[in-house]
């Protein structure tokens, strides 16, 4: 018979029978429960019992509505009057620890004597059992040697032996300090860890279980948190999804305790839990306060985190930022450069009401002004602020109701820029690019910028030898290109090294970059019939390199990200200033041919999805294309024949071998920019199917040279004819998309429409007649006089000149 775990005596267990030495008496034994009894009382009929199991039986009767009597003698019972049998108890305590004694040294040498795993499982149970107790017994445990030896059991090879151990450990920890230290000397902590992590479930729930027993001494707790990956592991466990649920509790019990520590409150945060570090951020005493604040600025926070810092502590941190003593400010600044960095937990900063503090940190001159480092960290947290695309012309500074897009705020931004380091530069840049990132403000740090004159030392930065700091000035000045081009350009003709050094960021080969794409974006922007500046790229050798870039990214040579597409569509606009100026300098003639861009923008306009290179490559081509008729070789024009087909199958006019039939002369794509030598017009007929107006636009124009004055329009339609383009130009005039569109079909229309073969075709086409009617009706003046023209064609309106010249001679 043995002792069971609540401290009674089990007539029935045999679990540690073998380890009882001493023989049990029958009158230990309460006979109620057969149990050895640890408060024993005698009722009236002089029998004793173990007292909670007779006030039981007393309690049955008067509910049960029974007799009251004596449970063995059935002798009925005049009291409930317990008296208590301190004689017998105390007999009974001296039975027990003579017992224990006797047990726990036979106990000591299962343990450490080679014995069989049951012996060993044997021991450790009974150590269980005693330790259950009271605290004596485990004071018994300590004093006898038991635990260290308990604690080599955790690396025994057997996983029931290292489980047992655990389980027993934790009995003998149970409110009980002194055991608790020596259960946790040498590396036993580091072992229990060791569990947590390879362990089976059943060891993690006993080796966690153990850890929380441990941790509630507080000495302990620090000790715990010093072992590599404790925290980590306990905070994995904690939010675990697949481990029983004991286990989850155990260890976000044990990190509750744990947050005793300072030590270990920073390691929590460091694994993402932030909670612990937050509550002293907002709870603690002013020192503990600063404290976190410091350490929060170091940590490397995931962007959830960020969200929940912001939301939780970022009030705080903002108070602390405006009202804190010179450290504590330092505090708060690094918390929160570190919480800005994200999007969202940046909007949460704005609603705290950051911005204020930082635009007065920034501007402070004077004694109370932050010194240069910390008004680093200001401008970085303002450029993460800025970057989070919130509405800043809606958000007030002050009472003046000042925004960050405000003239004088620009202004003193652009005059901080100029007068600070390297870093502040760089930040306080990137707080210009994010405003003029956006369409609602951009026009107010444009107008700020032309209102301060600061464009020349804008520029300047260009050729910063900080990579960062270039980077932002190319990526504002790309920004603000589309509505300062002119004034871009003056400045670069003042200083063309800049621009150069523009020419030298495109032409870097390591990859595709961020700072590549702007910096072809600005110089894409500078007005095109600039031919001081174009004549500036060609010397740099700019158009050869970046011709070059454009051919090898086409043919896939060169690969890149995100920026790849803007940065193409910028090259491309660069290499189209070359068409632009054609007339005014003949030596771009000879450019042109030498890089043959009929050819280039032919190929280019296959860029399906990149609407902005077919836009600038059909331009290219019309701007190419009416410099054809003069360029052409022009020889006598051939008999023309005198046959026609029915449209849309027209027979062409008799021409000279190797003649162009629009050009009457020899023309070639290199030479004289020639579409039709060019393979070019079914590609440009390609294009009018575009769902972007301004490509179909672009096409229509180019087409629309084949059919310009100074060239054989009839041929012009032929060819358009045979390039199945005159069906698609009707379709873009019936489609009546907008004006711009409307105008250049309608001329382009009125040209096919002098072929008497085409107009007779066409005249019984009600959708051509009703969109030249309404262009008549509704478009300018020029528009309508052509749309009568070509109204007249197709004989929807009468034609007067005949009557008028016969009424004339009369």
């Amino acid at each position: 018979m043995a002792e069971a775990q609540d401290g009674h005596y089990d007539s029935t267990s045999q679990s540690t029978d073998s380890l009882r030495v001493e023989p049990i008496y029958e009158s230990f034994l309460c006979p109620l429960t057969k149990q050895v009894m640890r408060d024993p009382v005698t009722i009236d009929s002089g029998v004793t019992f173990e007292r909670e199991a007779i006030l039981k039986w007393f309690n049955d009767c008067l509910h049960g509505g029974k007799r009251l009597v004596c449970p063995m003698t059935k002798k009925e019972l005049s009291t409930t009057d317990l008296n208590p049998s301190i004689a017998l108890r105390n007999t009974i305590d001296e039975w027990m620890n003579r017992n224990e004694a006797a047990k726990l040294d036979v106990a000591r040498k299962s343990l450490t004597s080679d014995c069989t795993e049951s012996d060993i499982l044997q021991a450790l149970q009974y150590v269980d059992e005693i330790c259950q107790r009271s605290l004596s017994s485990r004071q018994a445990v300590r004093r006898d040697g038991l635990i260290s030896m308990i604690a080599d059991l955790l690396k025994n090879s057997s996983t029931k032996v290292r489980q047992k151990a655990l389980e027993t450990l934790r009995s003998v920890a149970k409110d009980d300090n002194d055991n608790k230290v020596e259960i946790a000397a040498g590396d036993n902590i580091r072992t229990m860890v060791k569990f947590l992590n390879h362990g089976q479930t059943q060891e993690k729930e006993k080796a966690v279980s153990l850890l929380y027993e441990l941790s509630e001494n507080k000495a302990l707790s620090e000790r715990i948190g010093s072992v590599p990956g404790a925290i980590l592991i306990l905070v994995g466990l904690s939010s675990s999804k697949v481990e029983n649920l004991l286990i989850v509790d155990r260890a976000e019990k044990t990190l509750e305790n744990l947050e005793s520590c300072e030590k270990n409150v920073r390691q929590m945060a460091e694994n993402g839990r932030l909670q612990p570090l937050l509550r002293l951020l907002l709870e603690g005493e002013p020192d503990m306060q600063l404290s976190m604040a410091a350490y929060l600025g170091e940590l490397v926070l995931s962007n959830d985190i960020k969200v929940l810092v912001a939301q939780t502590a970022g009030a705080t941190l903002v108070n602390i930022m405006k009202k804190g003593n010179r450290e504590a400010r330092e505090a708060a600044l690094k918390a929160l450069n570190q919480i800005s960095s994200y999007d969202a937990s940046a909007k949460i900063l704005i609603e705290a009401g950051i911005l204020p503090p930082l635009i007065t940190d920034l501007f402070t001159v004077g004694s109370n002004q932050l010194p240069m480092r910390l008004k680093e960290v200001s401008a970085n947290i303002l450029a993460n602020v800025v970057a989070s695309g919130a509405r800043f012309e809606s958000i007030p500074l002050d009472h003046n109701r000042q925004t960050l897009v405000s003239e004088d705020i620009v202004h003193n931004l652009l005059h901080l820029i100029s007068n600070t380091g390297p870093a502040i530069e760089c930040k306080l840049l990137q707080v210009l690019v994010g405003l003029t990132d956006s369409s609602t403000s951009v026009q107010s740090i444009v107008d700020a910028i032309k209102s301060s004159g600061a464009i020349v030392s804008l520029i300047q930065f260009v050729e910063a030898p900080q990579r960062e700091v270039r980077m932002n000035s190319i990526k504002l000045l790309n920004n603000i290109s589309p509505y300062m081009g002119q004034e871009l350009a003056d400045a670069f003709r003042g200083n063309f090294s800049q621009l150069s050094s523009l020419v030298r960021v495109i032409a870097d080969n390591n990859g595709i970059s961020e700072e590549q794409a702007a910096a072809a974006g600005l110089v894409a922007d500078l007005p095109m019939r600039d031919s001081v500046l174009t004549r500036r790229l060609l010397q740099d050798g700019a158009f050869s390199t970046i011709i070059s870039k454009v051919v090898r990214i086409r043919q896939g040579e060169i690969r890149g990200g995100r920026f790849v597409n803007p940065f193409l569509e910028g090259l491309v606009r660069i290499v189209s200033r070359i068409t632009y100026v054609l007339d005014d300098d003949p030596d771009i003639i000879a450019v042109a041919r030498e890089f043959n861009l009929t050819a280039l923008f032919t190929e280019l306009l296959q860029m399906n999805g990149l609407d902005t290179v077919q836009i600038v490559s059909a331009t290219a081509l019309e701007k190419l294309s009416h410099q054809s008729k003069h360029l052409t070789n022009i020889l006598p024009a051939p008999n023309p024949g005198v046959c026609f087909s029915i449209f849309p199958c027209l027979s062409q006019k008799a021409v000279a071998t190797g003649v162009c039939r629009v050009h009457c002369g020899i023309c070639s794509a290199r030479e004289s920019f020639c579409l039709l030598e060019g393979k070019a017009v079914e590609k440009l007929v390609a294009c009018l199917d575009n769902n972007n107006e301004r490509v179909v636009e672009a096409a229509l124009a180019a087409l629309s040279t084949l059919l310009d004055d100074g060239v054989d329009i009839d041929q012009g339609v032929m060819v358009l004819c045979d390039a199945d383009g005159i069906n698609p130009i009707l379709e873009v005039l019936c489609e009546n998309r907008n004006e711009a569109l409307r105008q250049r079909a309608v001329w382009a229309v009125e040209r096919i429409l002098r072929m008497d073969e085409i107009a007779y075709e066409i005249s019984g086409n009600q959708n051509v007649g009703t969109a030249l009617v309404e262009a008549f009706r509704h478009g300018d003046y020029r528009t309508r006089q052509v749309a009568e023209r070509a109204l007249k064609h197709v004989d929807k309106l009468p034609n007067f000149s005949g009557i008028f010249s016969k009424m004339g001679a009369q």
